[in-house]
């Protein structure tokens, strides 16, 4: 996939108004990533972005603070100046697409090396054990 039409399926699901506007909510997202997911899953999900969305994903320092799915969400909001409603949208539009140029089994990897919160994010059930 080219980084326009990874631009283009995120302004289809985010029902963003211009490609402009799709652009900035992938890079605000992707950078919040970038921040979060480290080790192999962290190079393997740089090799499978368009190189422009590989690039602003793979600039960041990674973070070592654990933070769940609603802690990514509630800092990027704080970053950005968003609500926490128009950003939880924004997240979840640009990692549904992630999620599908990562695949489900190096997704599954990501997820297992995350905190608690990000399935969701990323379209998908949080699973859990029961007690």
């Amino acid at each position: 996939m080219s980084y326009v039409q990874m631009l283009e399926q995120v302004r289809y699901h985010g029902a963003y108004p211009t490609r402009e506007r799709a652009e900035e909510v992938v890079s605000t997202v992707l950078a919040a990533l970038g921040r979060r997911i480290t080790g192999e899953e962290r190079v393997e999900l740089a090799a499978r972005l368009p190189r422009e969305a590989a690039r602003i994903f793979a600039a960041q320092i990674p973070e070592t603070d654990p933070m769940t799915g609603w802690g990514f969400v509630r800092d990027l909001a704080t970053r950005t100046g968003g609500t926490l409603a128009t950003t939880r949208w924004d997240v979840g539009s640009v990692l549904g697409v992630v999620a599908r140029l990562a695949g489900p089994v190096l997704l599954d990897r990501i997820l297992a090396h995350l905190p608690s919160g990000y399935a969701i994010l990323f379209g998908r059930a949080e699973l859990t054990q029961a007690a």
